[in-house]
């Protein structure tokens, strides 16, 4: 593609569930999480930049939804505040993200709806930052339900920041992939750190392992920053539930914080407990597990270990009674569930063992 200027692109990213550690993550804990099998899908075309009448058009399928901005209205509100780009991410000053933010508010977006000026603001930021104010269309579709704590944000701005930077200029694709071509490494760790601003705009205070695991992919461990890409012995059957129960992670993160600066030492206690947990999860799907025995035993220790990390989340105050009836209605058929993600409702993952067949 050396030399070639590309004008369209498509990228996809995938979403993930947290098998442990979410919340306590925000907070050192270590935690599991791995992605599945469904996309963002983020289409782009530029268009002429000699073209003044030109605007930047953002297409939301999903929700139908069309927003539009005239290329000179995003020259006059940003202009100043942007940097050019380069490969350092260049974190959004507060006069950017206010300006950005006066752009989104002009679409007067319906209560309904209100959630997603947040995402909004953040592709409004991404692309600005790093393909400049320029004409172009982005049609965004997904597979993944919004606001279930499968990560449908950090998919949208890790789908957002890949097809960007794969416009912006040359960033390593492997041209012999019969299929998706993909970023190498390095360009791989740039993505993240764009997306994870994109989250940062979004949610406030994110941990990254959402942003983390939808770029990389497969199962990782996180902790402050810090990924360890995890093989688990044996394929993990996991049955997610959504309760479809809208939550705000945003707000269920800070609620979270509140907790823990009014009872510190309970709630350091309670991270603590969780990321032993997720390291000890960690360890037991890694194990060797070549027989039924062992695979039955290793299941076992599983369940308790997501029993266990459930009910410190509920300590945390993030359960909701729709996820503690599905727990209840699995629980029925011996089946061991937890909440995945932010909770507050959204979706719950119950571990499927080989010895069910139904």
């Amino acid at each position: 593609m050396a030399g070639i200027a590309v004008t369209e692109v498509e990228a996809r990213a995938p979403g993930k569930i947290i098998l442990t550690g979410e919340h306590a993550v925000v907070h050192g804990s270590t935690a599991i999480a791995a992605s599945i099998d469904l996309y963002t899908h983020v289409h782009v075309q530029l268009h002429p930049l000699d073209n003044e009448n030109g605007c930047l058009l953002l297409k939301l399928k999903d929700v139908q939804l069309e927003l539009s901005w005239p290329i000179k209205r995003i020259q006059a509100g940003l202009s100043n505040l942007l940097h050019p780009f380069s490969l350092e991410v260049v974190r959004p000053c507060s006069d950017l993200t206010e300006s950005i933010s006066v752009l989104v508010r002009e679409h007067e977006f319906p209560e309904a709806r209100a959630g997603l000026a947040a995402g909004v603001s953040a592709f409004l930021w991404l692309f600005t930052s790093i393909n400049g104010i320029r004409p172009a269309t982005i049609t965004v579709s997904s597979d993944l339900p919004l606001s279930s704590g499968l990560g449908s944000s950090a998919s949208f701005c890790v789908g957002l920041a890949a097809a960007f930077l794969a416009l912006s200029g040359p960033m390593g694709l492997d041209c012999n992939s019969q299929s998706w071509l993909k970023f190498g490494e390095s360009n791989l760790e740039l993505v993240n750190k764009w997306a994870f601003e994109g989250e940062k705009i979004i949610h406030g205070k994110p941990s990254g392992i959402d942003n983390t695991v939808s770029t990389f992919g497969n199962v990782i461990m996180f902790r402050l920053g810090q990924q360890t890409r995890i093989k688990p012995s044996i394929p993990l059957r996991m049955l997610i539930t959504n309760t479809k129960v809208g939550r705000n992670t945003k707000a269920l993160v800070a609620a979270v914080s509140e907790r823990a600066s009014r009872h510190p030492d309970a709630m350091s206690a309670v991270f603590t407990a969780i990321d032993s947990i997720s390291k000890e999860v960690s360890s037991t799907i890694q194990l060797p597990a070549s027989d039924e025995v062992s695979i039955t035993e290793m299941e076992a220790k599983l369940e308790e270990l997501m029993e266990m990390n459930q009910g410190l989340l509920q300590c945390l105050g993030v359960s909701h009674s729709s996820i503690e009836a599905v727990l209840q209605t699995t629980l029925k058929y011996k089946l061991v569930s937890k909440l995945t993600g932010a909770g507050g409702g959204g979706c719950v993952l119950t571990l499927l063992p080989t010895r069910t067949t139904h």
